[in-house]
């Protein structure tokens, strides 16, 4: 007889959605000041390198099938290209961000103008601190909000307040993650990927609760912002370095895209950082080819 306890479990076969994001250029990258732990004004960065890693991840979601906008970099704003900073753009509401750190402050409105522009407002002028994609995750019908460093536990309200949507708040506790989006991944509408230790213990038991599958990452795969990544559902783009998530993923059915980024995470970004989901102009039942 087969032991079936010994069988490996079926993954579940992914489908990707097709997507739509925005990006900015690192025309004008740098780091002159430290806002976060990976910043270290006293290491060179080099501005061809930023370029050609941007480059190479804009092409990989175009070729994957995705549509990408791209805001002109603006000068003397060097985090700009962390695009997924500028704001939160659900299916009916698009909320702006508003900077923790005054060395960021002015992209708050360079994002919004764009997104107005675009189409995609009015833009909510926030009156709290949030930022953007880094602390708020759309995940299905709900976002998943940090706090601890930057987005404040009273933007988790004003956020709820002017989209609708339930707002879960989550503690982040170490520096290193300072946004959640460098300590959580959105896999799809009910999956996710995390590392533990990132969150308070009562963040940590939330996250339990709702999501008893999530994939769990191990220290060295965050430690390279492995989890600072984007899924379409089916294909994950994600740092090349985090190799065990990407093992994982796998495992769970995921299709990994590595893509290398080790001159912007100079800045304390990575790949999701670099992007801004724009959810509408896309038919949200159309499949990548």
């Amino acid at each position: 007889m087969t032991d079936l306890t010994l069988a490996p479990r079926q993954a579940p076969e992914r489908r990707a959605r097709l997507r739509r994001y925005l990006m900015t250029p690192p025309e004008h990258f740098a780091v002159s000041y430290a806002i976060n732990p990976w910043m270290d004004p006293a290491v060179p960065v080099d501005v061809g390198r930023a370029l050609a890693e941007w480059r190479i991840l804009r092409d990989t979601y175009r070729r994957l099938g995705h549509r990408v906008d791209e805001l002109p970099a603006p000068a003397g704003l060097p985090d700009a290209v962390y695009a997924a900073n500028g704001a939160l753009v659900t299916p009916r509401v698009t909320v702006g961000a508003r900077f923790a750190y005054p060395q960021r402050a002015a992209e708050a409105e360079v994002y919004a103008d764009w997104l107005d522009r675009a189409g995609l407002g009015p833009v909510a002028r926030p009156t709290e601190i949030n930022e953007g994609e880094g602390d708020l995750l759309l995940a299905g019908s709900v976002i998943l909000a940090g706090t601890g460093f930057r987005t404040t536990r009273a933007a988790h309200a004003e956020v709820a307040r002017l989209t609708g949507l339930e707002v879960i708040t989550l503690e982040l506790v170490d520096p290193r993650f300072y946004h959640l989006d460098t300590a959580l991944a959105v896999l799809d509408d009910d999956a996710i990927a995390y590392l533990p230790s990132a969150f308070s213990p009562a963040s940590r038991a939330e996250l339990e609760r709702r999501y008893p599958d999530a994939v769990i990452a191990a220290e060295a795969d965050a430690a390279v912002l492995g989890l600072n990544l984007v899924s379409d559902g089916r294909n994950v783009i994600m740092a090349a370095a985090a190799v065990g998530l990407a093992r994982d993923l796998e495992l769970r059915g995921y299709v990994p895209v590595p893509v290398a980024m080790p001159e912007l995470l100079k800045g304390g970004g990575g790949i999701k950082c670099c992007t801004l989901e724009i959810r509408r102009d896309t038919d949200p039942e159309g499949m990548v080819p």
